[in-house]
């Protein structure tokens, strides 16, 4: 196999893992872990609350991290088969500033600012809206 071949297969596989891995960890937390936990008492919530977020933002990092590298590449890889193309170069625009702000909120989520503590203190709606957010913004533009 040649290794272009191979490393844009690495990409692909690793941007689309990534959303995988972070839409389906922010909908167990959401939907499942979330109400169960409610149902502890506020010393063991905050608990079981600090030790998944210590483990989760090492997720949601390294997830931005992957997706902006193999967006990154993604885009270069097809840029030059889209020269001209206004609408694709719209649409990626577009997704990519999307992106940032799905980042953005995911990275608020799991940060300890006392800045975004209002954002933290609806984490069930903000959760929501960037699990959603993930799967919208990990649809194909035309190739």
């Amino acid at each position: 196999m040649e290794p272009q071949l191979l490393l844009d297969a690495a990409s692909r596989f690793a941007h689309v893992g990534t959303a995988i891995a972070l839409v389906g960890g922010s909908i167990f937390m959401r939907f499942v872990l979330m109400p169960v936990a409610s149902q502890l008492p506020n010393d063991a919530h905050d608990q079981l609350r600090a030790g998944i977020l210590n483990r989760w933002k090492r997720f949601v990092h390294g997830g931005i991290g992957l997706f902006l590298l193999s967006g990154f590449y993604n885009y270069m890889r097809l840029m030059g088969a889209h020269k001209g193309d206004k609408l694709w170069h719209m649409m990626v625009g577009t997704k990519i500033l999307l992106a940032f702000v799905v980042f953005f909120i995911a990275s608020a989520l799991v940060g300890k600012s006392k800045s975004f503590e209002p954002l933290r203190q609806q984490r069930a709606k903000w959760l929501g809206i960037v699990a959603v957010s993930y799967t919208h913004l990990t649809l194909p533009t035309k190739a």
